[in-house]
């Protein structure tokens, strides 16, 4: 491989585990230089890799450079002087980034530390997605709806607050970890959500993004303290989800609906995940969203083909979701189960109400589904009317493909 190549696998896969340990390193007032020296880290790599060969242990390398860094920014710092006599030694350090999954408990210490509840619940979402799963301000802005200055703003508050009130880096007791493990979870979803179905630009899936929101959850059931059932049901949501993605997409990059799928491809490793965490959710007495829609995946994933979905079991999901965790988006999905069973007709009637919604009216997929049922009924102006509509909307460049080419079909009608 490249040295490009192995800068690349270590930006996709440790970036994030080096920047908690580097933030856990230095304090979490120094949460943004950590993201910063880890770049230049990163950056370096590509400059002296390419002339001096890959170190034998390149993680540990950029962690030594990255930590190096952030010394020299902060070597001046008073408060910082105690925190140097702290730091592990040198042979510590070599030894503790050879183990295979040196930083787990950095991660989830960031990751708690983001979900603090001194903080309100969309900025512990918002930070922990900016910093323990790396998105950019626009892409938690696209997750959540929002404007990108209101989440820019959100995150900047949020690090300050956690300076003045001097919150520690650190897995907090069982009883306040799971205090804040519904903000946790919630970012693990959006971040999971990212990755199977990209917002925008040129990348429909970014299949890192939901291995990592998985290895994330699988950090949180191995803490006896976070084992619940909720933590279970979302794990088995996104196995369950991600046992998809082989399928999704043609060897053009062209997207492909669920019923058109060749369930063949579908991974059934991660259904078995899927299917055994959603049985370790069953455990508890508490039914949340995520047990919910699990057990939306859990029916698409038990069913040979499409033909033999049990479409009418999932609009009874819907049903249950919409009691548990009402939502423009719940509704918007349950409008595809109502297709199936009622028809096009009154899915159009149960999506049509959501225009009220102003977040919903820059969502592609409301005009997408309103032009295809309405293409369905041979509706032939509104339905091109509607791809049109979602057309202007921010959507990945599969998915404008897939609308352009049903609005030329509609059109050649």
């Amino acid at each position: 491989m490249s040295v490009e190549g192995v800068v690349d696998r270590l930006f996709r896969r440790s970036a994030r585990q080096l920047v908690a340990a580097i933030a856990r390193a230095l304090g979490p007032g120094h949460i943004t230089l950590a993201e910063e020296v880890v770049q230049d880290a990163l950056v370096k790599a590509l400059e002296t890799w390419p002339y001096r060969g890959v170190p034998a242990n390149p993680r540990g390398w950029l962690y030594r450079v990255a930590l190096n860094r952030g010394l020299d920014v902060l070597r001046r710092d008073a408060v910082l002087r105690d925190r140097l006599l702290r730091l592990p030694a040198t042979d510590t350090i070599d030894a503790a980034v050879a183990d295979p999954d040196p930083f787990a408990d950095d991660e989830l210490a960031m990751i708690f530390m983001c979900s603090h509840p001194v903080l309100t619940p969309d900025a512990r979402v918002a930070l922990t997605l900016k910093v323990a799963a790396g998105f950019s301000v626009d892409e938690i802005a696209a997750a959540f709806l929002a404007e990108p200055a209101t989440i820019a703003q959100r995150i900047v508050r949020a690090k300050r607050m956690l300076v003045q009130r001097g919150i520690e880096f650190e897995i907090p007791d069982p009883i306040d970890a799971r205090d804040r493990l519904e903000s946790v979870l919630e970012a693990l979803y959006l971040m999971f959500n990212e990755g199977y179905d990209a917002r925008g630009g040129p990348r429909a899936v970014r299949e890192e993004l939901c291995l990592e929101a998985i290895r994330l959850g699988e950090l949180l059931v191995r803490r006896r303290e976070v084992r619940t059932p909720e933590v279970h049901a979302l794990l088995s949501l996104m196995c369950l989800q991600a046992s998809r993605l082989p399928a999704r997409y043609d060897a053009n990059g062209d997207l492909i609906l669920l019923g058109d799928q060749d369930r063949g491809r579908w991974d059934r490793n991660l259904i078995a995940r899927g299917m055994r965490h959603l049985s370790e959710a069953s455990t508890g007495d508490r039914l949340t969203a995520y047990h919910v829609e699990a057990a939306i995946a859990a029916a698409h994933a038990l069913a040979p083909d499409d033909r033999s979905t049990d479409w009418s079991y999932i609009l009874g999901l819907y049903d249950r979701l919409l009691l548990v965790a009402p939502s423009p988006v719940v509704e918007l999905n349950r409008a595809v189960a109502v297709a199936h069973v009622q028809g096009p007709a009154q899915a159009i009637d149960a999506l049509l109400p959501l225009l009220e919604y102003p977040a919903m009216r820059r969502y592609y997929l409301l005009p997408a589904l309103l032009g295809a049922f309405h293409d369905e009924l041979g509706n032939v102006p509104q339905a091109v009317h509607w791809y049109e509509a979602a057309l202007k909307l921010p959507c990945n460049d599969a998915e404008r493909r897939y609308l352009e080419r049903k609005r030329a079909a509609a059109l050649a009608r």
